[in-house]
């Protein structure tokens, strides 16, 4: 093996990492602090020819293979104990084409990168809510977030992607080339190959009107049951994600320390002298705080990202659901009242507006008719508080699940096992195994929210 590791050291262009390097500990790191893996080796890509020597090489040596884009990925799957982690950090660029709003993006960018680039050129990819987050993780498990009523998820805006497939070889996927592995690859996760370039279709957007509505908790059974109505009859410029939290002190007022409330943050993509009219009835429902107000899209897209830093600890659960009726609403309340910890929180994302308007067919993404990708998350800095944000997690996420569809949104998902994948893509699963058998027979990418092949 040394030999091997030797001639895959000279083959790169960028970094073989080992256990017996400096930079090794720091290369290990995750997003989620309560994952700690060990690879034998990390390949820090720096361009595609890398990335086939390392898929070469892992296929070859029968090595366990993670691929690691941003990290950010909740059950730690960027990373394996033991084996290769293809790290695509290294391969980064964004190219916007003005002719046609589209652009090209390297596997390795984060969405806060993105979000700079196309900003100076007034457009928008639709992401997700955090920019520390890995262009290439979030597109291939689906995208929700602040634009998706009105520009739909991520992967309905992308157009085209090049792969490193499990045979070394690099293909072109688009909906005129490889047309099976680009449905598959549209929610289907890193299954079918390594992403090392995106091609996405941009809207013209410059700024938003947006931010945190909150209510007292004692007020969430009126609110949700409001904003399951309002949500979806509102138009498609605005878009709210309802949360359960506590208010993290700061940035927000003295009063509101320590506060338990159901909050909501609004991120609004119309004309802004609409605005006051849309908005209308949402403030006739008397929040005790609001902070809404117009700014620039990348500052929404960094909300979070103060509160949220690389290495808290994180526990994760989701399912997808068609409602929020009064019993998931008593569950809410109940759940709410005994928030372990500050960073703690809910948050249910809706599925409407442009996301809702595929057939849940026409990519592998198989929830356009939820209404919301809910996801409950224990969070905290300590490690001491593992178990107690856990618990609380796993205890809200078994009395609100009875309300769910069944599945859940993969990138909220943790390492849960074969069944609960098959739930989250229900009447996709076999033609995805299909596709699967066709591209990656032995399985090499199996450190996912996997699609067994076999």
């Amino acid at each position: 093996m040394e030999e091997q590791i030797t001639n895959l050291r000279n083959a790169l262009r960028g970094e073989l990492v080992m256990p017996t390097d400096a930079n090794y500990l720091e290369s290990c790191k995750l997003y989620n602090g309560m994952i700690d893996k060990k690879p034998a080796m990390i390949a820090k890509c720096a361009d595609v020819a890398d990335v086939i020597s390392a898929v070469n090489f892992g296929r070859d040596n029968k090595i366990l293979t993670a691929v690691r884009g941003g990290g950010h990925n909740g059950g730690g799957l960027g990373s394996c104990d033991d084996g290769l982690v293809i790290d695509l950090s290294g391969i980064k660029f964004i190219r916007v084409n003005t002719e046609d709003n589209t652009v090209r993006v390297g596997g390795g960018n984060l969405w806060g990168e993105v979000d700079h680039a196309t900003h100076a050129f007034g457009l928008a990819i639709p992401a997700g809510i955090i920019s520390t987050t890995g262009v290439g993780g979030l597109t291939l498990g689906g995208g929700v977030g602040h634009l998706s009523r009105k520009y739909g998820l991520t992967i309905d805006n992308l157009l085209e992607a090049d792969m490193v497939l499990a045979d070394g070889s690099s293909v072109t996927v688009s909906k005129h080339k490889h047309e099976d592995l680009f449905w598959a690859i549209r929610g289907g996760g890193g299954n079918f190959g390594i992403v090392t370039s995106f091609k996405f279709q941009a809207h013209p957007l410059k700024n938003v009107i947006g931010g945190p509505m909150f209510w007292p908790l004692e007020r969430l059974d009126e609110i949700m049951e409001w904003y399951d109505d309002f949500i979806h009859r509102a138009p498609e410029d605005l878009n709210g994600f309802i949360s359960v939290m506590k208010v993290p002190v700061p940035p927000f007022p003295d009063f509101l320390t320590d506060a338990h409330v159901c909050g909501i943050i609004w991120c609004y993509t119309g004309n802004p002298d609409k605005f006051e009219e849309v908005f209308a009835e949402v403030r006739a429902k008397e929040p005790i705080f609001e902070h809404v107000g117009e700014m620039p899209y990348p500052a929404i897209q960094t909300l979070f990202d103060p509160l949220l830093p690389h290495g808290l600890q994180w526990y994760w659960r989701a399912d997808f659901f068609d409602s929020i009726p009064e019993e998931a609403r008593k569950q809410h309340l109940k759940f709410g009242k005994i928030i372990p910890t500050g960073l703690s929180q809910m948050h249910l994302y809706p599925i409407s507006g442009a996301a809702g308007k595929p057939k849940d067919t026409d990519t592998a993404w198989a929830y356009r008719n939820a209404k919301y990708a809910g996801v409950i998350v224990g969070v905290d800095p300590d490690p001491s508080n593992a178990d107690k944000i856990t618990n609380w997690c796993k205890d809200y996420y078994d009395a609100l699940h009875p309300y769910s569809l069944g599945g859940a949104y993969s990138n909220f998902m943790m390492d849960e096992g074969q069944e609960r994948v098959k739930a989250s893509y229900k009447h996709n699963y076999d033609r995805l195994v299909t596709i699967k058998k066709k591209y990656d027979p032995t399985n090499f990418f199996s450190v996912n929210q996997n699609i067994d092949p076999s």
